[in-house]
């Protein structure tokens, strides 16, 4: 039987496998965390999309939940002011590079970047920021059973992690840097160029609408 801790989030006392990450033990006792970049797989969270900022008694700023294990008596919480802004200024930059087009993506009312904005009643618009986005990527449709739309692509890495470590096939990866950074793939040919084997794998971990699946495509119109 493995050994438990006991921890407290928002007030709330649970009791928690010991060892756990501290957003996926959170997520199990169903407080919602935000968060985009993590799978619970992965041995080492990236921390890279910013959205699951906790503030831990003990520990003087806010951190991380994804790159945090529980420990007996750890008092945790997921609202304070602080945590809030800090929320909030991720989602505006993730939106600041992301094309706003919910109406007509085939992940609306499916995607995480909505969910996080009804959970936390943050506006799926920009406000303070201007758009990064000056000019769209083009589409690449040419693999046979998916379409990847780098402009609707928040960087979180999901795809890579899942085709690095669990196809194991190697063919897709972040390219360039700064604003020009993508996920694409090895001399950023075309994926029916490349190396993937179109398994759908990277599909079916997206959190938004950068990979669909192309039946998705046709049945939304």
């Amino acid at each position: 039987m493995s050994s438990k801790v006991n921890i407290t989030i928002d007030g709330e006392q649970y009791q928690v496998p010991a060892g756990e990450n501290l957003l996926w033990a959170a997520l199990d006792c169903g407080v919602y965390i935000p968060h985009l970049c993590s799978i619970r797989e992965k041995e080492r969270s990236d921390a890279s999309c910013r959205l699951c900022f906790v503030e831990i008694e003990g520990i003087p700023n806010p951190v991380t939940s994804c790159t945090q294990e529980v420990r007996e008596g750890m008092v945790v919480k997921t609202r304070t002011p602080l945590v809030d802004r800090l929320v909030k200024t991720g989602f505006e930059l993730l939106l600041s590079d992301h094309k706003l087009r919910c109406g007509k993506c085939p992940k609306n009312r499916q995607c995480e970047l909505q969910k996080i904005a009804k959970e936390r009643k943050l506006k799926l618009k920009l406000t303070r920021l201007r758009p990064l986005l000056t000019e769209e990527e083009p589409v690449d449709d040419s693999a046979k059973t998916f379409i990847y739309d780098p402009n609707r692509c928040i960087l979180c890495g999901q795809c890579i992690w899942v085709d690095h470590h669990k196809v194991e096939a190697g063919a897709i990866g972040f390219i360039n840097r700064g604003f020009d950074r993508k996920m694409g793939t090895f001399g950023d040919v075309s994926l029916a160029e490349s190396i993937c084997t179109q398994c759908g794998e990277c599909v079916k971990v997206c959190p938004v609408g950068a990979l669909t699946f192309k039946v998705e495509e046709v049945e939304k119109g």
